[in-house]
């Protein structure tokens, strides 16, 4: 790859009343040999808009949910990966949001990229449980690990450093 994106995102941690959460199926359609995996909503800052102010978008363009409650930034990381052709270095800020409503059957994008387009394939509201009982690939990566004080209500007084990924 002969040049990278450099760019600041956002991500959402979003749980529903029963402390599931909703991870979206993904695989990298220029890369079918990848295998998939399961991460949570989110994408690139734009403009001047706060990290809150892009999770919040960025939820509402992939699943097409507009009333969760976002939260505080309970996560930092950096990501460098490929998809799509192209080569990422970015700098995450995962926020965790509520979904007080209830929980849609299906979800109703309002604005996916044409990568993301070819790269979701559905959508599960896992339970810690289900979770850790699984060996699918995550993004983030330790999101096993880092989920279960979050559904427990116990949030970080700041941003913890989850490292890098891969």
């Amino acid at each position: 790859m002969g040049w990278t994106l450099r760019r600041n995102a956002a991500r959402v941690v979003l749980l529903d009343q029963a402390g599931r959460v909703l991870l979206l199926r993904a695989s990298d359609p220029a890369d079918r040999t990848k295998p998939p995996w399961w991460e949570i909503p989110g994408g690139g800052v734009e403009g001047r808009e706060s990290s809150e102010d892009a999770a919040r978008r960025e939820l509402l363009e992939e699943t097409g949910i507009a009333d969760a409650e976002i939260g505080p930034c309970v996560w930092v990381q950096r990501a460098v990966f490929d998809f799509g052709g192209f080569h990422f270095d970015q700098h995450e800020r995962i926020h965790v949001a509520w979904c007080r409503g209830e929980v849609p059957a299906s979800l109703r994008p309002t604005a996916l990229e044409a990568l993301e387009a070819l790269a979701f394939d559905g959508h599960h509201w896992w339970t810690v449980d289900e979770l850790l009982g699984s060996t699918e690939p995550l993004v983030p990566p330790r999101l096993r690990e880092l989920l279960p004080p979050l559904v427990a209500g116990q949030l970080p007084d700041s941003p913890i450093d989850i490292g890098n990924w891969p």
